[in-house]
């Protein structure tokens, strides 16, 4: 099946029909992979890479990574792979940083409750890539499947740039060719257009380290129902019966910024101290010292992480008034939208093309008539 699809659409169309979540879930669900299991994901690409084991050269597709362990073998398979390939090494650390921003991102940038567990990422001679990787909520037990893909010569010809100038995606303003998700929720979505502004201050204020500081430890004081600015003595506490402590008082609190926690639900940051970790407090004075141009060399800073993105985002929304994005960014539920139609409605078209598409191609497989209608079978 493999070979067909490459034979059929050339190394780099496969990639992008891999990026295409409805595809993607098409393709597993012809390989007899239950449709709304987690595993399809982890067990479809590690057979793809099994598939074209020994004939990457001829094929002119190269598969990395894999599921838990395996993922952290990515980047040195890259580099194994490029080499076979005759790629350059700033190519070949192109596609590394790919993979690296393209799992950072989705682990500290869309902060929506899914752990990554597995990353699997794709390219080809001419430098297309593509990358597929999954988290899991342990919660809900749900999985959520997040898709890249890059082709440097389309984007060259959009721009209309010559020569070897390095190109890719922007990896911090809505990267991704589509998420699919079980469930849906209102995450921190720093990678939306409507971030533009929480990441810009981001990146400007931690070349000021000690201002921040103020700011962290300003927003610890009014993280709560009630302010601790001010204070007066007031009324009498009322104590618990049997308590013989019947003078005591306790100062009342006046509540001079009550903040709303409507967007705050999927990642309690009312209840995170962020003045008191001295880790962020490391990172954070590192980042100082780097003095980022840019949102994404702030968050290719090593050490930089998901805490570090929602204390910035936090300072950015409440002390400057730039309300990052909490819309989800997933699209697709298992596998064709959700049967209530959001966010996601059924796309007949899109239903009808990809069963077409699969369909041709089974017909091409060199496989016995019986299997070939079997496979059909699953379609129907």
């Amino acid at each position: 099946m493999t070979r067909v699809i490459i034979l059929e659409y050339g190394p780099d169309e496969f990639l992008r029909r891999l990026s295409d979540p409805v595809w993607f879930q098409s393709l597993g669900t012809v390989l007899a992979f239950d449709w709304n299991a987690s595993g399809l994901t982890t067990i479809l690409t590690a057979a793809l890479k099994e598939a074209i084991r020994g004939e990457e050269q001829e094929l002119g597709i190269f598969i990395c990574g894999g599921k838990g362990k395996t993922s952290r073998k990515t980047p040195d398979e890259i580099l194994f792979h490029a080499d076979k390939a005759d790629l350059t090494r700033t190519d070949a650390e192109n596609l590394v940083y790919a993979s690296r921003m393209s799992a950072k991102v989705d682990s500290s940038l869309i902060q929506d409750g899914y752990q990554i567990y597995h990353h699997s990422f794709m390219f080809t001679k001419n430098g297309s890539w593509s990358v597929i990787q999954q988290g899991m909520n342990i919660d809900n037990q749900t999985a959520r499947r997040y898709h890249w893909y890059s082709n440097p010569s389309l984007i060259r010809a959009n721009k209309g740039i010559d020569g070897n100038e390095n190109v890719s995606i922007d990896f911090i303003r809505e990267p991704h060719a589509g998420i699919a998700s079980q469930e849906f929720t209102s995450p921190l979505n720093m990678v939306s257009k409507k971030s533009e502004s929480a990441r810009s201050l981001s990146a400007e204020f931690v070349s000021e380290f000690f201002s921040l500081q103020k700011d962290l430890r300003l927003l610890q004081k009014h993280i709560g129902p009630y302010s601790k600015m001010a204070r007066f003595a007031g009324q009498h506490r009322v104590l618990p019966a049997g308590n013989t402590q019947c003078c005591a008082r306790e100062p009342e609190q006046l509540t001079l910024l009550k903040l709303d926690d409507v967007e705050f639900k999927t990642h309690p940051v009312q209840t995170e101290n962020f003045s008191n970790s001295k880790y962020l407090q490391k990172i954070l004075y590192k980042l100082s010292q780097n003095k980022p141009k840019t949102y994404e060399e702030l968050v290719r800073t090593e050490g930089v992480g998901p805490k570090t993105v929602r204390a910035l985002a936090l300072v950015a929304e409440l002390i400057y008034n730039a309300k990052p994005s909490y819309e989800d960014p997933a699209r697709y539920s298992f596998a064709h939208g959700g049967k209530d139609a959001t966010p996601y409605p059924v796309d007949r078209v899109t239903y009808d093309k990809t069963i077409e598409t699969i369909k041709s191609l089974v017909e091409k497989m060199r496989i016995q008539e019986a299997e070939k209608r079997e496979v059909l079978e699953r379609l129907s």
